[in-house]
This record gives structure tokens, sequence and C-alpha cells, in this order.
């Protein structure tokens, strides 16, 4: 973790915070316990269309960009990885691009999947190495985000707040939690003026354990990682130690 040079403590109030993907799930969900926040959505804020951004930007003025904009759906971008591209590569260099130009600090959503997934509770300074193009994807904005100093990248993991399908996976283990406890989680982090990479997630379990958590009276059945047809990480629990650190401080 680097402590940033400026404010003595933590960022100015939300209204200096833009949000990029304020309609999706995670978006959705923060907007309830944020609401001081700047949210924006492909509509008005498109991160493939550089202009556009710059354009909306114009007048305005924000400290932090929270860059939670993504395609996320492995299956689907296997059909589509142009879209992925698009959106997980191209659209968050263009973000970072944006906050090198206005000197605006960043943060980047990243994924659990960036880990290779055969070991388990890992740490933000372990090496990554994706099984599937969603995760590949995510590495690849994340290695945008990379080149600018003033970021944090938060990898985390989680899901809908009811457990969406009828079946979950009971060989693969995750952290994840429901929307509504990661956001809160993260929320910790957002006014704090730090740097880095910070893992945030639950404890380890399989995915069907999460699923059960969340859905307790909801029929879910087993599913084995080996009955789909795109590539899944065995086991992509995080160590959230450090994330654990920090909030105490």
């Amino acid at each position: 973790m680097t402590c940033m040079h400026g404010r003595e403590q933590g960022m100015p109030d939300g209204k200096h915070i833009l949000f990029t993907g304020g309609n999706g799930l995670f978006g959705s969900e923060f907007k309830k316990i944020r609401p001081d926040i700047q949210y924006t959505d492909y509509e008005d804020f498109d991160v493939t269309n550089y202009e556009q951004m710059e354009a909306y930007l114009r007048g305005k003025s924000y400290d932090v960009i929270f860059h939670a904009a993504a395609f996320t759906s492995p299956p689907q971008i296997d059909k589509d990885p142009l879209k992925a591209l698009q959106v997980n590569i191209v659209g968050t260099a263009n973000v970072v691009r944006l906050c090198m130009a206005h000197g605006i600090r960043m943060i980047y959503v990243c994924t659990d999947y960036v880990f290779k997934g055969d070991q388990g509770n890992y740490k933000e300074t372990d090496p990554v190495y994706p099984v599937n193009k969603y995760a590949w994807s995510k590495l690849g904005g994340e290695c945008a985000v990379r080149l600018y100093d003033k970021v944090l990248i938060i990898r985390t993991t989680f899901g809908p707040n009811v457990f969406p399908y009828e079946k979950a996976f009971v060989d693969q283990w995750t952290s994840r939690e429901s929307v509504s406890v990661i956001v809160h989680k993260i929320n910790a982090l957002v006014d704090k003026d730090i740097t880095g990479v910070v893992h945030v997630g639950g404890p380890r379990r399989t995915v069907y354990e999460y699923a059960k958590s969340v859905s307790p009276t909801k029929e879910i059945g087993p599913l084995s990682i080996h009955d789909v047809n795109f590539a899944v990480p065995v086991d992509t629990s995080l160590n959230c130690e450090k994330y654990n650190r920090i909030i105490t401080e």
C-alpha cells in the first residue's frame, strides 16, 4: 500500500467522485449507500468513446473516477471476445488516459479470476494467470491501470443478493459475497487516500455454500465445473489480510 501526498485525511465528499457503470449490479447497489457520488452509464459516459468522456468532464471537477463498468459474463465473452476487448481493455485504458490527462485519482474494480485457481488464498503479490477470456480481459484492463500511479486496484468477487441459478458449483472455491456485503466493504476504502492492490472478499467456501448462504430457502442443486462449456478456475479464494489492516488503521 502506498499513501498519496496531498490532503491529510481521506478524500473530499462524494460529489467529487464519478462512477462508471452506474446501472450495473454493483453500481445499482452502491447508489443505495453512496447517493452523493455522480453515477454514469454508457449512454452518457461510454468508456469506449474517449471524446464523449472528455466532453462529459468539460466544466466539471472530479477527484476520483471509480471505474466499475465492465462486460462480465464468461460464457458471453467466449461468444463475443471483441466486446470484452473493447469494453474491458480498451475502455479501461481510455479511463486511465482520461485520469492521466486530468490528474484524477482512479479506483478500478477487478476480479479474483485473474488467478489460475490452483491454490487459493491468493495474496495481492501472488502471480496472476487467468484461465478464461473474461479474466484475461479484466487483467488486460488491470495492466493499463498499473501504468498510472494514482490508482487503487480492488480485486473482488460478488453476486446478486439472491442466488439467480438453479444449481451451484460444489467443486469451485471462492471468497464471493452478495453484492450488498461487498459494496459496504469496498465503501470503507473509497474515501481512504491509498494506492496499490487490495483484495476484498469473504471467507473461503464453495460456490454452493455461498449460494445457500444468500438464498437459504431456495432449492439449489449441485453442479460441477466439469459440467459447463466454459473454463472455470478451481479455487480463487482471496487472502484479505491487507484489507483488514487498512480498515482498522
